[in-house]
């Protein structure tokens, strides 16, 4: 049989993601903070775009389109032309009797503002201040000892090696070829940070860490200090008994000095860092109106983006053909974004009264009356393909009179009940914290016991699965839970 080359037309169908696509498959995972950078940049990039006027969107129509050269009319020019002119002292400046309303009428752009009162605006000591570090906190309390000025240059060395919990991470002989200086000189200005604000920092473990504090109490040599020092280990795992037999003391004395070491601090620098609250701004809100739940999208912080007037009207006119060519390119990607983005919007919006149907019970009464729900569920609904529901649901958040909550979060896998109905998993977890809280500390639910309550309770659930959530809910085991005072 001859091998020979033969040329052959074949009709087939192939489906290709257009950049535009894949422009819009990308905002429409984005999270809210992501989306207000990508609108930044377009805006920064490109001419075409503009912000205009915050319009309420209470609720979201599927024909909304993009405005393409809104015109500006007469009495809108008449208005900004009155708002940004500049008025003169001859413009009757001096007849002007409340400065007060006159200066709450101009921002320092020249545009009209709300007016306020003095006690909606932050005071200044608010905007002034600034937090303390620790690293502040200790090179003050350096300034302030008698150690010379070369001591002093490895105290500020060292104190920039410690972490934010007030720990030394790096050895004395880092430190002091670092410094180009001597151990001992190290090691003696080592002992001068560890006697400041707070107790313990300065510490290279935990056990130095409790031990400085306990010093500061003056408790040195101290049954605590021993504990600490010699049976760290057994203190771990609650074996007051052995360490009573080792230290020759009573189980009495050996938990006093256990609760004198729970109330030290093991990390001395946290009170110094860390402070930034930072808060979720929810994308969508569903607030109960009587019987019924409404949906509405939050906008604000979200630019209300429209095509420039200036540059629609330009691109009609007689101008050259590479600027129009620019334009009219600019022009698609800046439709295609307002598009995308009212897109992603009215997708959220669909989604979540899907979940709001599904989810009636939880809305209503709590977590524990959770369904089981997935995609697919969901997907059918709205029909939309599953993979769009995942994409819409990841880092978005809902405000809901039951709390704060990402989307993902109404997603549950089904436990069986004895009922022959089904629970969501979210559902179990709440009942098996609830469980953790209500136990008696001295006597702690082992998991098993556990699922013999679940069980009780009509819950059928097998012990690795109580295993797993206890774990996903961070709680420890009964052995580390367990309490003697």
């Amino acid at each position: 049989m001859a091998i020979e080359l033969r040329q052959q037309l074949k009709l087939s169908q192939q489906l290709i993601m257009t950049p535009q696509l894949q422009q819009a498959i990308k905002l429409l995972q984005m999270s809210r903070l992501e989306l207000e950078e990508v609108v930044n940049q377009e805006l920064e990039e490109n001419p075409v775009l503009e912000i205009g006027q915050q319009q309420d969107n209470d609720d979201v129509r599927g024909d909304e389109t993009p405005v393409v050269g809104e015109a500006v009319s007469a009495a809108e020019e008449a208005a900004a032309a009155e708002t940004t002119r500049e008025v003169s002292e001859a413009d009757g400046l001096a007849q002007i009797d409340d400065w007060q309303s006159y200066l709450q009428g101009f921002s320092q752009g020249g545009s009209m503002t709300e007016n306020f009162d003095d006690d909606d605006y932050p005071s200044y000591e608010n905007l002034l201040t600034t937090k303390t570090t620790l690293c502040d906190h200790l090179q003050w309390q350096l300034k302030l000892s008698r150690l010379p000025d070369a001591l002093q240059q490895i105290g500020l060395v060292l104190i920039g090696n410690l972490d934010d919990n007030g720990y030394l991470r790096c050895s004395l002989d880092e430190l002091a070829a670092q410094c180009q200086a001597e151990l001992h000189q190290v090691e003696q200005v080592l002992a001068v940070v560890q006697q400041f604000d707070p107790p313990g920092v300065a510490a290279r473990n935990l056990a130095e860490c409790l031990q400085l504090q306990l010093r500061a109490l003056g408790l040195k040599d101290s049954l605590a200090e021993r504990i600490i020092c010699r049976h760290a280990r057994e203190l771990e795992e609650r074996r007051y008994s052995a360490i009573a037999r080792q230290c020759r003391v009573s189980v009495e004395e050996v938990l006093d000095a256990a609760r004198l070491l729970a109330t030290l601090d093991p990390q001395p620098g946290s009170q110094f860092g860390g402070g930034d609250v930072h808060y979720i701004t929810p994308d969508i809100f569903v607030h109960k109106v009587g019987d019924e739940y409404l949906v509405s999208l939050n906008d604000d912080g979200l630019a209300n983006l429209r095509i420039s007037s200036y540059y629609a009207n330009l691109s009609g006119k007689q101008i050259d053909a590479q600027t129009n060519e620019y334009i009219q390119e600019k022009m698609r990607g800046a439709l295609w974004l307002i598009k995308s983005i009212h897109q992603r919007q009215r997708t959220i919006y669909r989604v979540t009264k899907s979940i709001v149907k599904f989810q009636r019970d939880f809305f209503d009464h709590g977590i524990s009356y959770l369904k089981p729900l997935v995609l697919r569920d969901v997907a059918e609904d709205v029909e939309m393909h599953e993979s769009t529901i995942s994409r819409v649901t990841t880092n978005k958040y809902v405000q809901t009179p039951q709390g704060l909550f990402e989307l993902k979060y109404f997603f549950n896998s089904s436990i069986n009940t004895d009922e022959g109905d089904t629970i969501a998993s979210e559902a179990v977890k709440c009942r098996i914290r609830d469980l953790v809280a209500a136990e008696n500390p001295k006597k702690p639910y082992s998991d098993q016991k556990i699922v013999e309550l679940l069980r009780a309770d009509g819950i059928d659930i097998a012990r690795r699965t109580v295993t797993k959530y206890r774990e996903m809910l961070g709680i420890r085991s009964s052995t580390a839970r367990r309490r003697l005072f």
